[in-house]
Formats: structure tokens, C-alpha cells, sequence
């Protein structure tokens, strides 16, 4: 695996519950700020593999990306029932739920066969 993927994998696994980061916030945070969307192949071919909490992974707008309605319901639900709002125009507001990864953070990629926490197991976007 490939830094990059591994640090990617790391900052996702560390995203707390009511919290949310951008695909860019990954991005820099794991030392690339222009790979936004590698993150998003990331998360495609690994939520399930590395139970990544998929879910609080969102666009630069603060609005779900997810293009299958489906998919894109199961998000919602799992954002709102951690607490999270969203706007009138059905955004999540960053400045209130955006997590930024602080320096003294030890962000460790998760185990495959364990690791960091998802919904319910849920599978993530690339799974349903």
C-alpha cells in the first residue's frame, strides 16, 4: 500500500462520531492537499476492507456526494443519527461539525481485520 493510501486511511479511521471532514480536509491532512480525489477511490475500494467510517467523509460544500439515492439516504441517516445537522439548503454546516485533525493526533492505520469504526458495519459507498 502506498503512503498516501496508508495516512488517507489513518485520518479517515480518526474522524470522531459527529464530526465530518472533506474530501480535500483528507487530503491535506494525509499530506496531499490536490488528492481529493484519490480520496474518493480510497473510500471506494476500501470503507468495507478497513471498516472506514465512510459516512462522515463529505464535499467540499459540507453536502453529501454520494450520487446513489440509496447510498446517499444511508449517509444522511448515519450523520443525523450521530447529531448531525444539516441546513435548509441540506448542508452540514463545516464550521460547526468540520474535524480537523490536530498535530499531536496519532493517526495509525487500522488493522484490515479490525480496526477503525463504521456504521454499523454498513457497507461504504462503493459496497452498496
Amino acid at each position: 500500500m502506498k503512503p498516501f493510501t496508508e495516512r488517507a486511511i489513518a485520518v479517515i479511521s480518526s474522524i470522531p462520531e459527529g464530526k465530518v471532514m472533506t474530501y480535500g480536509g483528507v487530503a491535506a491532512a494525509a499530506g496531499s492537499p490536490r488528492a481529493a480525489r484519490q480520496v474518493v477511490r480510497i473510500l471506494h475500494a476500501m470503507s468495507r476492507k478497513y471498516r472506514l467510517p465512510w459516512h462522515r467523509v463529505v464535499n467540499a460544500q459540507g453536502r453529501i456526494a454520494l450520487q446513489d439515492a440509496e447510498d446517499a439516504d444511508r449517509q444522511r441517516l448515519y450523520l443525523l443519527s450521530e447529531g448531525i445537522e444539516f441546513d435548509e439548503r441540506d448542508l452540514i454546516p463545516l464550521d460547526r461539525y468540520r474535524f480537523v485533525p490536530g498535530e499531536a493526533d496519532e493517526l495509525r492505520a487500522p488493522e484490515a481485520s479490525g480496526g477503525g469504526a463504521s456504521a454499523e458495519g454498513a457497507p461504504g459507498p462503493a459496497d452498496g
